[in-house]
């Protein structure tokens, strides 16, 4: 059965490809960002709604499953965990409003890893209790980019609702066998970018982190003194991640949205090269055939902003399996009981 979804807070559309790929179809998409919407025009054919604070939620096309990544910065250390005090933090009860009118049959919600630490705890709490009043039962986890085959550490909260009383149930997402950066880098076709060896210093016996990353080197960049090393005027426990290098052997750290030069560094076959822009929309799980229009500084700024697609893919199969597919055979069950076969009243003890 084809299940129908709307993409909120859309971006570059990380959410609905996952989703397609699952054999879904997208019925209405909103973007208030005038490059991303461009993209998103030119990889999906499709023109997006604007700013969703100013749709009529009755106007939009009835659906089965609502996805929505929306903003991180009112939740993320670099958007000062303002929150609900900022008024961007107030874009999700257009969501509640949307679904309060449509009562999609599952919800899929994602933002930073930080977003359930946020006012220690309390705007979680907030979000989940609203969907709890609207008849939804709620399940979150933090879930990684590295578990679903991308080689990058990026952990982002997610939280899935059903309508029908199910509980999704994280613990039966496969996870794959972590990749690596080199798994993912392009063949040098005299277009990468190169650092000379007096840009760089490499440290003795880099050692690979739980995240899988292996920190090698940095940049030869003056930074902020305090917190410096011993006997060395760069690294620094403050250095920032554009002069980080890391070993391809690893894991890349998390994309930012806030990096506009693509100052992505790596240790590769004894030589330092920066990721390219493809490499970047790859490590997000892009397929080679994604459309990347408009400047640089504007490519990075998405790739950062997207959800990792891989990780959406295999969500998307398992709401599917979990809670749509068991909400399904609930409806087909709401007869009277004098109705019921015999087969029909042991699907309904099962599924109810």
């Amino acid at each position: 059965m084809s299940y129908k979804f709307i993409d909120l807070f859309a971006g570059i559309g990380g959410f609905r490809t996952g989703f397609e790929n699952n054999g879904c179809n997208c019925v209405f998409s909103s973007e208030i960002d005038e490059h991303a919407r461009e993209m998103y025009k030119a990889n999906y054919n499709e023109e997006t709604s604007k700013d969703i604070t100013q749709i009529d939620e009755k106007k939009i096309p009835n659906h089965d499953i609502l996805l929505a990544g929306f903003p991180c910065q009112p939740f993320s250390i670099a958007g000062d965990k303002k929150g609900f005090n900022d008024t961007r933090g107030t874009l999700f009860f257009d969501i509640e409003r949307i679904l309060k009118e449509k009562k999609p049959k599952a919800i899929i919600l994602e933002n930073v890893k930080h977003f359930k630490s946020h006012d220690s705890g309390n705007t979680l709490k907030v979000i989940l209790n609203a969907l709890e009043n609207i008849g939804y039962t709620t399940s979150w986890k933090i879930l990684n980019a590295k578990d679903f085959g991308v080689p990058q550490n990026r952990e982002r909260t997610i939280i899935v609702g059903s309508l029908n009383g199910i509980k999704f149930d994280f613990n039966k997402i496969e996870i794959k066998q972590s990749s690596f950066i080199k798994d993912i880098l392009e063949d040098d076709n005299g277009q990468i970018e190169y650092l000379n060896e007096d840009e760089y210093t490499l440290i003795e016996s880099p050692k690979r982190q739980p995240s899988g990353l292996i920190f090698v080197g940095y940049r030869n960049k003056n930074i902020r003194i305090k917190g410096t090393r011993e006997n060395t005027n760069h690294l620094s426990r403050v250095h920032k991640q554009p002069n980080r290098i890391y070993s391809s052997d690893g894991t890349h750290p998390t994309l930012s949205s806030g990096e506009s030069a693509g100052r992505y560094f790596v240790y590769h076959n004894e030589r330092v090269r920066k990721l390219t822009l493809k490499e970047c929309y790859r490590l997000m799980g892009f397929q080679d055939d994604f459309k990347l229009i408009g400047s640089k500084a504007k490519l990075y700024n998405r790739i950062g902003n997207s959800i990792v697609v891989p990780m959406v893919e295999e969500i998307a199969s398992q709401v599917k399996e979990q809670i749509l597919s068991k909400t399904d055979k609930i409806i087909k069950c709401k007869k009277p009981m004098k109705q019921m076969s015999l087969f029909d009243f042991s699907i309904y003890n099962e599924v109810g």
